[in-house]
Order: structure tokens, then C-alpha cells, then sequence
């Protein structure tokens, strides 16, 4: 038996039982599922960073907002498909007041969550042309994306952005895109699980080969705004979250508010469609759908048959919350700060002890702090890192699952309280401590 900070018997069961082949490809839920019954078992609680969860208080103006719709009795309606009026004008102020883009209310719709929102689109877009069947992920990636895919039996394809930053971007994005097969090129910006944010220039590069070759971009911005290293909680003033969006037409927008507005329970998210993709008519969505409108399509074919339409309440939720930011009376971005300053105080623990940072640039500077970050540890796979670690009662996620070429774990920081930071720089330094003599071969 080991002398770790958790009974390595215990942790050795554990796996054992929980039938996971390769620790290495365990999805996010699994190790859940894992850690939960360590815990239980030994009565020690883990420093947690495998699920990305809201770690501070959902916003009260959501809050207050829904319970006033739930008792004016909007719990007995169905929704509208496309969305409660207000939220949908209130989505289009939002972003033009920090996108700076015009979409029209009518192409904003509710959507159960961002992962409702774009398993939609891929559904639609798969179908919108026979000749262009696969998907291309700009990776790494959220890893639960590509198991849509594979739910929905469809073609997707990938590279890690890692080695391809800033003009290189170019080139490997059309070696992809001339072939003449993708439909879609998605992302997220800032990005899960590495933290990197896409420049302008890189941006520009996919907007103008979106439309070199037709193909739509579906741009995640789960972490709208998030790159702390500027300050846009301005309504209506620069800097702007960035996006594709002001150099293509061919682009949706996930926009949701589970970590900006710590609103995850109530699965509420916004679809936000050019007007021009909205409208755009295919001919052979006729034949799968009964309809040639992409937007119509998406509301009153696919929405309607998944889930009839979003929480009607958590539709006023987040429309108080858009309409508090748009008028300049809800700091948002103010609230989400504490994630960039308890992972600028959580790396160093990692650095201090002999891990490393992975995806530690934005081309030339340094990447900035924020919900995740990538950690490796010399002479370790990702699976044995991972597997190592439990050991010590830490958890994160593989990056071989996010799509990486690289070897190493992303950690989240939302569910470790400040709390723990006494926990886990006492983990890391016995793990430094048991492992010093491997790293320095």
C-alpha cells in the first residue's frame, strides 16, 4: 500500500471498478462518477477540476426575474419556439452593445443550453449541401461536441491549433477546406480546455476562407468576454468580445449563460444567427426537412422536435439579465473576475512544484487567466497523469479527449475554493516530493 494523501487501496479499487479500460479516455462524466465514489469511500474530499461548473452565486437580477414570470403563471404556457420577445430583443441589443454586430431579433432563439444550440446547427448543416458532409474542429476542443457527433452518425475531422497560430492558420485551415468536403469549422473563443484566444488576425483568416469556400462557422462563446486581459464590460464602448463575425456572413453564435451569468442549472442559452444564414435558402433541406430556410429550419424542424421550445421562465431570466447589461446596470464581467484570479494563484502552484503549462501563449504573449488551464508533468502521459493525481486527491481531464497533440490534463478552476488552496499546495508538494527523482530523468 502507498503512502498518498488518499488510500491508494481505495483509488485502485475504484478504477478497477469502475471498468475504464484506459483512464486516459475517460469522458468528463466519468470521472465524475470516479472521484464521487473516492470520496465517498474515503471520506476525503478532492480538489475538483474535471467538470467545468459555475463556481460562484447565479446572478439574483436571473433569479428574481424568473421567479416573477413563474408566478405570473407563465409555468402552464408553452413557449414560443422562437423565443419570448423580449429575451429575443434583448439578445439582439447585447450584441451589438458587445459584439458591436447587428443580428436582427428574429434570428436570436432560446436554445436548452449552447449544446442544444449546436447540435441543432449540425444537424442542419450536414444536410444543407450532399457534397460537403464533414465537420472540421479547430482543436483542442469541449470534447462532448465531437460525441454529438458521433450521436448524430455524422463525419467531423480536426487539428490542434497548437503548432498553426497566426499566419500558419492559413494554410492548414485551407488544406482542410479545398478538399471541397466541409460544411462547418467550429471552435471556441476563448477556448476549452487551453484557455488560448483566436487574434484578430486569426479570425480575419477564417472569416475570409469562410467565404472563399462557403462553409459556416460555429463560433462558441461559452466564456463571452471572458479574456480578462481586456476589459469589455462597456455597453456600447470598445474593446469588443471578437469574433468571426465581422468578417464573415456564414457564422451562428453560441451565446451562453451558464458561466458569465452562472446560470448552468436552468440549461438556457441563445442561437444567434446572421440575418444572411437566417434567411439563406438550400435547396436540399427540402428533402430531409420539408422546408429550404436555414433559421426556419432550425426553429420549426429541429428545436420543435428535440424540445419543443426552451424553460419559459429561464427565457425572462436571461432577458433581465441581457436587458441589466445592456443598460449598463449589471457588471457581468466584473462577477466572473474571481475564476482569472484563483487560476493566476492555482498555476503557480502547479509551476512551483515542477508541472508545466502546456498551452501557455497566445502566439506572443503570455496566455491569459481564466476558467481553464493545461498542466503537464515531465515524463508522464496523459492518462498517467491523470491516474497519478487521483492519488493525491486531485482531479482534472485528459487532453487527449479534447483533441490535443499534446500530452497533459486540463484543470478547471470553478469548483476549487479558495478554501483549498491550503489543500492543494500541500498535494502538490508531496507529489513533487514523490516524484522528484522521475521528473529530473
Amino acid at each position: 500500500m502507498r503512502n498518498t494523501p488518499i488510500n491508494s487501496e481505495v483509488v485502485k479499487l475504484k478504477i478497477k471498478e469502475s471498468g475504464l479500460n484506459d483512464i486516459g479516455k475517460a469522458t468528463i462524466r466519468e470521472i465524475v462518477a470516479l472521484v464521487n465514489q473516492i470520496q465517498e469511500e474515503t471520506g476525503d474530499k478532492f480538489v475538483r477540476m474535471e467538470m467545468g461548473v459555475p463556481g460562484l452565486q447565479p446572478s439574483q437580477i436571473g433569479v428574481e426575474a424568473e421567479i416573477e414570470a413563474l408566478r405570473k403563471g407563465v409555468a402552464a404556457d408553452y413557449p414560443m419556439l422562437d423565443g419570448v420577445k423580449e429575451l429575443k430583443q434583448e439578445a439582439s441589443k447585447f450584441i451589438k452593445n458587445f459584439i458591436n454586430i447587428d443580428i436582427k431579433p428574429e434570428s436570436c432563439v432560446p436554445t436548452v443550453g449552447s449544446m442544444q444550440g449546436g447540435y441543432a446547427v449540425f444537424m442542419v448543416a450536414n444536410k444543407c449541401n450532399k457534397q460537403k458532409d464533414t465537420a472540421l474542429f479547430i482543436d483542442p476542443g469541449f470534447p462532448v461536441q465531437k460525441q454529438q457527433f458521433k450521436v448524430l452518425g455524422q463525419k467531423h475531422t480536426s487539428f490542434d491549433i497548437y503548432n498553426f497560430r497566426g499566419d500558419k492558420l492559413r494554410d492548414k485551415l485551407e488544406s482542410f477546406l479545398k478538399k471541397g468536403n466541409i460544411h462547418s469549422i467550429i471552435y471556441s473563443n476563448p477556448n476549452n480546455p487551453t484557455w488560448v484566444c483566436l487574434t484578430e488576425q486569426e479570425l480575419k483568416i477564417i472569416g475570409e476562407l469562410a467565404n472563399k469556400y462557403d462553409v459556416l462557422i460555429v463560433e462558441d462563446l461559452a466564456y463571452f468576454a471572458m479574456d480578462f486581459r481586456t476589459d469589455m464590460s462597456v455597453p456600447g464602448k470598445p474593446p469588443y468580445q471578437p469574433t468571426v463575425a465581422k468578417y464573415t456572413d456564414n457564422y451562428v453564435l453560441l451565446i451562453s449563460s451558464s458561466k458569465v451569468f452562472s446560470y448552468a442549472g436552468q440549461r438556457m442559452a441563445m442561437l444567434c444567427m446572421s440575418d444572411k444564414i437566417y434567411h439563406r435558402k438550400y435547396p436540399e433541406l427540402e428533402e430531409h426537412y420539408g422546408a429550404d430556410e436555414f433559421g426556419y429550419v432550425i426553429v420549426l424542424r429541429v428545436l420543435y422536435a428535440l424540445t419543443s421550445g426552451a424553460s419559459h421562465s429561464a427565457q425572462y431570466a436571461l432577458a433581465a439579465m441581457f436587458k441589466a447589461a445592456n443598460e449598463g446596470k449589471f457588471n457581468f464581467v466584473k462577477d466572473v473576475k474571481e475564476y482569472g484570479e484563483r487560476a493566476k494563484i492555482m498555476k503557480k502552484m502547479f509551476i512551483d512544484n515542477g508541472f508545466f503549462i502546456v498551452y501557455d501563449t497566445d502566439i506572443d504573449k503570455p496566455v491569459g487567466d481564466g476558467f481553464y488551464f493545461t498542466i503537464s508533468y515531465p515524463g508522464m502521459t496523459s492518462g498517467e497523469l491523470l491516474e497519478e493525481l487521483l492519488y493525491y486527491g486531485i482531479s482534472a481531464i485528459t487532453l487527449d479527449n479534447c483533441g490535443s497533440d499534446k500530452q497533459g490534463l486540463r484543470a478547471c478552476v470553478s469548483q476549487t475554493q479558495r478554501t483549498q488552496f491550503g489543500d492543494l499546495e500541500n498535494r502538490l508538494k508531496r507529489f513533487k516530493e514523490d516524484h522528484s527523482s522521475s521528473s529530473e530523468l
